[in-house]
């Protein structure tokens, strides 16, 4: 295909898909003439990677590049590309020199040998873990195995069922796409299923709650007969 029809199909514009090619994004098409090259599903599969980190994982070019150059390499095995595309994801926002942020990263580096997870030790969730910690304290809520270990439960469960879903012998590129799903995507449908059933949970256990602003209640409606197939 030419690369009119590239950036028909990809969404991207020629200007957007010719800078990718000059920040070695993407590879170059096959030429044809002095003026014209050709491209294949290949460059669509990569734009489509590309687009997804820039747009649903926000990611700076410096970090798609390091996920683009893992994904070239076949000497990069599956768990290391999973642990490059959770390093691109970020955050990189570590509290170094604060006491009480070190402190929560011990505590949370404690925690993830006792649970003997395999995590790197400068794994970004980690920090993201140890703010989540300082923040708990500071409002007066102390960290304890008891009260982590419903999430400890449920994190390990949904981390089953995602790395379950990923094909082995896929397309690296459709790796990719499917743990930013996993990472990005249904880190927001658990969060939003959480708040939901926290809201379910207080209605049934302190009665019926006040009308919200716009006129609705928290009432518990009929189920359906079946929401989900399975």
């Amino acid at each position: 295909m030419q690369i009119s029809e590239l950036s028909d199909r990809s969404g991207l514009t020629v200007q957007t898909i010719k800078f990718y090619i000059r920040e070695g994004l993407l590879p170059k098409g096959s030429t044809v003439s002095a003026t014209r090259s050709e491209y294949d599903g290949r460059h669509l599969e990569r734009l489509r990677l590309i687009s997804a980190l820039r747009e649903v994982g926000d990611m700076p070019l410096a970090a798609i590049q390091e996920i683009i150059g893992a994904v070239e390499d076949d000497r990069v095995g599956m768990h290391e590309l999973f642990a490059t595309t959770q390093h691109a994801v970020g955050p990189h926002d570590a509290a170094l020199h604060d006491p009480h942020w070190r402190a929560a990263r011990e505590d949370v580096d404690a925690l993830v040998r006792e649970l003997g997870w395999q995590a790197g030790d400068r794994a970004p969730a980690r920090d993201l873990l140890a703010h989540a910690f300082v923040a708990l304290r500071r409002l007066g809520f102390p960290i304890t195995l008891k009260d982590l270990r419903p999430y400890v439960k449920a994190a390990a469960e949904v981390a089953e069922h995602e790395i379950g879903r990923v094909v082995e012998g896929a397309p690296r590129a459709r790796t990719v796409h499917s743990l930013l799903v996993s990472t990005i995507l249904y880190e927001q449908v658990l969060t939003s299923l959480h708040r939901l059933a926290q809201e379910d949970a207080s209605a049934r256990r302190f009665g019926r709650a006040r009308p919200h602003p716009a006129g609705l209640t928290a009432q518990r409606p009929d189920p359906p007969h079946q929401a989900f197939p399975g």
